[in-house]
C-alpha cells in the first residue's frame, strides 16, 4: 500500500485526482482507526482502488445492496462489524420516491432531475425505478438536501422519504428484446444491433471511449462480448447480450439482446 502507486495506476489527470482523494480519505481513516468512506465509484474506479490499497484489511465495496453497480469504498476498523454498513451509521442512505403509477419516468429522467437539482453525480449511487416508485442511494451527508429539493423527475411529481436499507426493493429493469444475427459477437456488432445504428457509428462511439463492458471501459470495436455481458454506451444507453444461440443456415450467429428502457 503506497501512495506513490497513484501515478502508476492512473491513466489520466482525472484518475490521479480521484485516486488522491480516495487515498487521503481511506488512509486517513486507517491511521486514526476510525470509519472512512469515499463517494460513489464506478466499477472501473473501484478496480483502480484495489490496485492502490492491495489486500488491506477492513476495506469493503458497498452500494446499498449486493448487486449495486455504483459503490463506495469503505474502511471499517476491527471493532466494527460489516453489519454496520446496513445500520444507522451507514455512510449511505436509501431514499424512496413515490409517484402516480400512470407516470413512467425512466432512470435517465431521475438522474437528469437529480443533476438539475444541483446534486453532484458522485453523491448518487444506483437508481432503481419500479412501478410507482424509485429507490435510489445517496451519501448520508447529501440526503437532507435531496429530501428538501428533489421534487420532480421530468413532469412527474415525487414524494420522498428515507427508508431502511433492508426495505429496499430492487425492481426488475424494463427492456426491449431484440433478436438479430451477426457474423461474430464483436462489441461494435452488438452496439450496432442493440442501438440500431450502423457498425461504423458504433465503432466511432467505442473508439471515442464511450463504451464499457460490465462497467469496464473498452475502446476495441473487435472485443468479443460474452453471453450475459452488459454493455453501456454513454449517450445511447445500456443493453445486455442476453443469449447467444446457434448458427443460421447462412452461418451467422443468432443472438437475443435486451436493451434497457
Amino acid at each position: 500500500m503506497d501512495r506513490s502507486n497513484i501515478d502508476k495506476i492512473a491513466k489520466s489527470s482525472d484518475d490521479r485526482v480521484l485516486l488522491a482523494k480516495v487515498w487521503d480519505k481511506i488512509n486517513g481513516g486507517m491511521r486514526k482507526n476510525i470509519p472512512a468512506s469515499t463517494a460513489f465509484l464506478s466499477l472501473r474506479e473501484l478496480e483502480m482502488t484495489k490496485y492502490l490499497f492491495g489486500q488491506a484489511e477492513g476495506l469493503y465495496a458497498f452500494g446499498g445492496y449486493p448487486e449495486a453497480e455504483r459503490q463506495m469504498l469503505v474502511f471499517l476498523p476491527e471493532y466494527l462489524e460489516e453489519s454496520t454498513l446496513l445500520g444507522e451509521d451507514s455512510p449511505l442512505v436509501c431514499l424512496r420516491a413515490t409517484f402516480y403509477e400512470g407516470d413512467t419516468p425512466s432512470h435517465r429522467d431521475f438522474l437528469g432531475a437529480l443533476m438539475g437539482a444541483g446534486i453532484a453525480r458522485e453523491t448518487v449511487g444506483d437508481i432503481c425505478v419500479g412501478k410507482g416508485y424509485c429507490d435510489f442511494f445517496v451519501t448520508k451527508e447529501i440526503a437532507p438536501y435531496v429530501l428538501q429539493n428533489f421534487l420532480s423527475a421530468g413532469r412527474t411529481k415525487l414524494h420522498l422519504q428515507q427508508i431502511p436499507l433492508d426495505a429496499v426493493v430492487i425492481a426488475e429493469p424494463s427492456f426491449q428484446e431484440i433478436r438479430d444475427t451477426m457474423a461474430s459477437i464483436r462489441l461494435d456488432s452488438v452496439v450496432s444491433s442493440g442501438f440500431r445504428i450502423s457498425r461504423s457509428a458504433a465503432a466511432q462511439h467505442i473508439c471515442a471511449g464511450k463504451a464499457a463492458i460490465n462497467g469496464l471501459p473498452c475502446e476495441k470495436p473487435d472485443k468479443t462480448v460474452a453471453e450475459g455481458d452488459k454493455v453501456s454506451v454513454r449517450g445511447l444507453g445500456k443493453l445486455q447480450l442476453a443469449s447467444v444461440n446457434g448458427q443460421t443456415k447462412k452461418g451467422r450467429i443468432s443472438v437475443v439482446i435486451h436493451r434497457y428502457i
